[in-house]
């Protein structure tokens, strides 16, 4: 099968802009917003066959539960007519060749032969993927090599906890017509800003605070700051969205100083200056002496709490430096 159909000079035409809405709505299982997404893509020329094949696709990304109720979405939303038919269509497998044409599939998807310590441990995952994945579902043409890429990044983007996938992905769709431009254009509409709201009842017994917008300036990301005392020892909840981190700073004193970190949710990192990152998970606590340059901030997958508590000291100030760049980000918590 050819790989792709050449992309789109614009970054999302209203058919792409459908289907990335479609892949979104399937992935969270939004019925309602889902609708929505089946008739803007009709309107655009999404014919039923090819919605039909969207769910399909899906169903190896999301599940079949998302993906039944997604087909029961479908059928329940004013469609165009599916062409006539002499017979109805014969459920579409590769039998015996399914690995060896999925495998096929597969690297010339990814641009090589995908192998790693991670199918070694699982095989069985790995055959799974190449036999039926990429064999059975990419090897049908009711869909091309672009559209079901473009579908499989905007799902994986809806949801957090499939980042690491969602990336693998943009390169695939990368390879496959689909422009560096739109895959993050896709990831743009689907991703939506982190919610303290949506974080569990249990998920800390210190409140996430209020915006912490007197010091916005100095973080990449959304912060919350929680007063806990300011007396004796002053004390803050700080809490980070999945990826915000501070800038690089130095807390100075004349005497004393420095500040302790103590994680109360979630997961985070602590670096300093010329050092390997320190992973932070509930409990876990950092002294930082006064004059060390270094960061703190959540896993780009994680919200991440920790209380702040600021070391008696005399002369004390802190000094923002610059930003932690996304590379240098990724480099500290890969």
């Amino acid at each position: 099968m050819a790989a792709a159909i050449a992309a789109n000079a614009a970054p999302l035409n209203e058919r792409d802009a459908a289907l990335a809405d479609i892949g979104a709505a399937i992935a969270r299982g939004e019925q309602d917003k889902l609708a929505a997404a089946f008739t803007a893509g009709f309107d655009a020329g999404l014919t039923l066959d090819q919605a039909k094949e969207v769910v399909g696709q899906l169903y190896a990304y999301c599940g079949f539960p998302r993906a039944l109720n997604a087909a029961a979405t479908l059928m329940q939303t004013p469609h165009p007519e599916a062409p006539d038919r002499s017979e109805p269509p014969e459920p579409f497998t590769l039998g015996e060749k399914a690995l060896e044409i999925g495998t096929t599939n597969q690297t010339e998807l990814c641009g090589g032969p995908v192998k790693g310590p991670l199918f070694d441990f699982h095989p069985q995952l790995d055959a799974y993927l190449k036999a039926h994945l990429f064999g059975d579902i990419f090897a049908r043409d009711v869909l091309d090599w672009r559209t079901r890429e473009l579908v499989t990044v905007a799902a994986l983007a809806a949801r957090p906890e499939t980042e690491p996938q969602m990336k693998a992905h943009v390169g695939v769709a990368n390879r496959n017509g689909v422009t560096p431009g739109q895959t993050d254009a896709i990831v743009a509409r689907v991703r939506r800003p982190a919610d303290p709201a949506d974080l569990p009842k249990d998920w800390s017994p210190i409140p996430v605070g209020a915006p912490n917008d007197g010091f916005a300036q100095y973080f990449t990301g959304r912060s919350y700051l929680h007063p806990l005392t300011t007396s004796q020892v002053p004390a803050f909840g700080v809490t980070f969205e999945p990826g915000c981190r501070n800038n690089w700073h130095v807390h100075h004193a004349e005497t004393g100083g420095g500040q302790v970190l103590v994680c109360t949710a979630g997961r985070g990192y602590y670096q300093e200056w010329g050092k390997p990152a320190v992973e932070m998970t509930p409990g876990v606590t950092v002294n930082i002496p006064a004059g060390v340059k270094h960061w703190h901030g959540a896993a780009p997958d994680s919200w991440f709490q920790h209380i702040a508590l600021e070391v008696p000291g005399t002369g004390g100030r802190n000094e923002w430096l610059e930003r932690v760049d996304d590379a240098a980000y990724a480099a500290a918590t890969k």
